[in-house]
């Protein structure tokens, strides 16, 4: 395998065939009115290559390779245009863009054909990262529970880490920068691990996506895209600052990225400092302060049939592990206990393209130190005052726990010519992982992981209908080290496992009328146990518990059948999305009444289970006044087990109402205003686990409003919002402070202003 990547590798680095160089130039125009529509955006996905109007809605675009490419554009108040440009034979465009209230549509990146998401088989969530910002979330986990069907288990406000559907974890994959994100997810404390800066947006799968990504996708995966280069012969940059009242938080990155005609350039560096959150009860809780520097740059080369592009990102943040409401305090420097991670993503992806096909080639390789700091013990006899602050000053504080992950991945895949309506991705997968400890304390033990995984999948569209369909094969092998003497109550025995996985997939879109579609999807998906889950035997500080594990675990194996309906027109949409996932070896912990350490015993065990409910909404823009947006939806999730016992880490259910204005007025000083208010309902939660305790109702009311002030020739972006403005004491479900009696964060107002220049 190893030779056969190296193959595929060079040949894409060496190839150098004749290729023809075009120009293709057209005009973008209102529907109605036929104007020009200035500032439209102009855009080939596949060649990552795109333009905007001018202020006659006309453009050129160069040095395009030949071939048959998707074109895209789009236009704040139009719908998206979508077409198959061959390039060619095609030099001059003219395209017509209709009026439309409902938001522009994006490519969705993360399923395999990248479609317009009205246009998509398998329904896909997406939010732009300034629209999660603009709400007023601190961090990048916290946005992502304003996404329908999408929550956050948290630890404070520092931690937190993705709930799809009752499900997280390594159930939930993540992809950053086109590559899978390893940092130590097994645990509950081990938060997403990754800034919000330099990332354009992200999609969300809701259900098993094995056969796209493999294990740990089984249900479902947050797919993080990375900024955009400049378009071609430009450049731009920008700085930005908010400020946070409720942490006396702030938060300040700069970004400059320059394109040519065939080199592209991006930098952005970002610094985060927050200190203990206030909750409503006007209490701060002790040592949720966290900091966070974070860099992201790229570089990318495109001549003719050839694109790469190779991204870098370093995130380095200290986080306190909070235990109480003790001290109060604004100090930003986290005590005893708390984590020090350092992560660098490097990726790779190269694109080859053919008359009728292309050759995608992406690696990437991840390196996370995740080292926690506990109160510090003495191990000597006999101590001489002053000496352990001492030693400490000299040489530092040693980490109770150390842990080195380094992953590198691969995903190579071959986008077959068309056979008519058929289009058809080939492709092989993998990853090769070694875990290692420095520490004095063990939580998992040295380890390889290897993957690989074959897939095949099909898209086939007709007027009406359009069928995806897929096939895949998975092997993961886990090799790890024996810790400790074989006498030893703390002993873990190296294991040499194999787990292996067929998985298939089949939807169909249904286009009943210009606006009434259906979606139906069956998929399966697999995971193969963790290596906590497999070879826990000790003390996991992080959860007060001592946790066994069991080598003997099957893989979970689940079988999801989601069904979509949609209804929309040019002002009122419409949704249901109903899913019901069954799951067969389901891994979870349970205790077993006895105390290790003085800490309650809890055993890895599985059972089957299953989960089953949805989301529903709608979204009205009467007319004529579509400035006026009204949006409501509701989501509910069911777990439970085979048994009738409920499943740990079910988000509760909500209902979610905002009203919003925008207007797209061209002013000399405001531009682009917006205004929103909203009110969220979360009901009891009263179907716990038998390790958590039901949870009671709040409500949380948010408004914002924001817009673009022009200075002069300096253009300002400004906006302003308040999250639980009433000042709610609360518990959020999936609180970790939650069983400590620590409620939530209180009122937070946000200040955030963009410069571009």
């Amino acid at each position: 395998m190893k030779n056969f990547i190296q193959i595929i590798l060079l040949g894409v680095i060496t190839i150098h065939a004749a290729h023809s160089q075009n120009t293709i130039k057209g005009v973008v125009t209102d529907a109605k009115t036929t104007n020009g529509i200035p500032f439209a955006s102009v855009y080939f996905p596949q060649l990552e290559k795109g333009t905007e109007t001018d202020s006659n809605g006309s453009f050129t675009i160069e040095n395009l390779p030949d071939g048959t490419y998707k074109l895209v554009v789009s236009s704040v108040g139009f719908t998206t245009f979508t077409s198959n440009v061959k390039t060619g034979l095609t030099n001059q465009l003219s395209i017509s863009l209709n009026p439309s209230a409902i938001e522009m549509e994006e490519v969705i990146v993360s399923t395999p054909f990248h479609k317009l998401q009205s246009d998509n088989v398998m329904k896909v969530e997406r939010a732009s990262i300034s629209k999660l910002k603009a709400e007023g979330a601190l961090t990048l986990a916290e946005g992502l529970n304003n996404i329908s069907g999408v929550e956050s288990v948290s630890t404070g406000v520092g931690i937190g880490k993705p709930v799809i559907r009752g499900l997280s974890g390594n159930r939930v994959l993540v992809y950053t920068q086109g590559i899978r994100l390893e940092n130590q997810q097994f645990g509950d404390e081990h938060g997403l691990g990754i800034n919000d800066a330099g990332i354009e947006s992200v999609e969300v799968i809701k259900g098993p996506a094995s056969l796209l990504y493999g294990s740990d996708a089984l249900g479902g995966v947050l797919y993080l895209n990375p900024e955009r280069f400049a378009n071609s012969n430009s450049s731009e940059g920008d700085i930005n600052l908010n400020y946070y009242t409720n942490t006396l938080g702030y938060s300040t990155n700069g970004g400059f990225k320059t394109s040519g005609d065939k080199f592209k350039f991006l930098i952005r560096g970002t610094y985060s400092s927050h200190a203990d959150y206030k909750t409503g009860a006007s209490e701060r809780v002790t040592n949720t302060r966290f900091n966070e520097v974070d860099l992201k740059s790229g570089i990318g080369y495109q001549s003719g049939n050839f694109i790469s592009e190779i991204r870098y990102n370093l995130n380095k943040s200290k986080l306190g592990i909070p235990e109480e409401v003790g001290l109060q305090s604004k100090d930003r420097t986290p005590l005893e206990p708390y984590q020090e991670i350092t992560s660098h993503i490097f990726s790779s992806k190269s694109s080859l393209f053919f008359d009728n096909s292309s050759l995608d080639v992406i690696l990437g390789y991840t390196y996370n130190d995740r080292q926690e700091f506990e109160e510090h013990h003495h191990h000597e006899e006999e101590e001489v005052p002053g000496e352990e602050e001492h030693l400490e000053e000299e040489h530092g504080e040693e980490a109770a726990l150390n842990m080195d992950l380094n992953t590198f991945n691969y995903n190579i895949r071959y986008n077959l010519p068309k056979l008519g309506n058929f289009e058809t991705i080939i492709g092989v997968q993998g990853m090769y992982q070694t875990n290692k400890n420095f520490g004095e304390e063990i939580l998992i033990p040295d380890a390889t992981t290897s993957d690989f995984g074959l897939l095949a999948t099909s898209h086939y569209h007709l007027e009406k209908f359009d069928f995806q369909f897929g096939i895949r094969y998975d092997i993961r092998s886990i090799d790890t080290d024996a810790h400790g003497e074989i006498t030893d109550e703390h002993y873990i025995a190296a294991i040499d496992k194999n787990f292996n996985s067929f998985n298939a997939s089949f939807g169909t879109k249904i286009n009943f009328s210009d606006h009434i579609d259906l979606r139906l999807n069956i998929a399966s998906g697999f995971r193969a146990p963790n290596l906590a889950e497999l070879t826990s035997n000790g003390v996991h500080h992080g959860t007060n518990r001592y946790e066994i594990g069991n080598s003997n675990l099957n893989n979970e194996r689940n079988l999801q059948t989601d069904f979509t309906l949609e209804y929309k027109n040019q002002h009122f949409e419409a949704f249901f999305d109903g899913f019901y996932n069954k799951i067969n070896d389901y891994i979870f912990l349970e205790p077993n009444g006895e105390t290790l350490d003085d800490n309650p015993v809890f055993n890895y065990v599985q059972e089957d289970a299953k989960l089953f409910g949805g989301e529903t909404g709608f979204h009205l823009h009467p007319h004529p006044i579509d400035w006026l947006h009204f949006e409501s939806s509701f989501e509910i999730v069911f777990g439970e087990q085979n048994t009738g016992e409920y499943l740990p880490l079910i988000p509760a259910s909500s209902l979610t109402n905002t009203f919003r204005v925008e207007f797209d007025q061209d002013k000399k000083v405001v531009k682009n205003s917006y205004g929103f208010i909203t009110l969220k309902n979360v009901f009891d939660q009263n179907n716990a686990s038998q390790f958590e305790t039901p949870t009671n109702s709040y409500v949380l009311l948010n408004l914002g409003l924001g817009g673009k002030i022009s200075l002069g020739r300096q253009e300002l972006n400004l906006n302003l919002s308040v999250n639980n403005l009433l000042d709610e004491s609360y518990y959020s479900h999936l609180s970790r402070l939650k069983r400590d009696g620590i409620y939530n964060i209180g009122r937070n107002i946000n200040f955030g202003i963009n410069m571009p220049f």
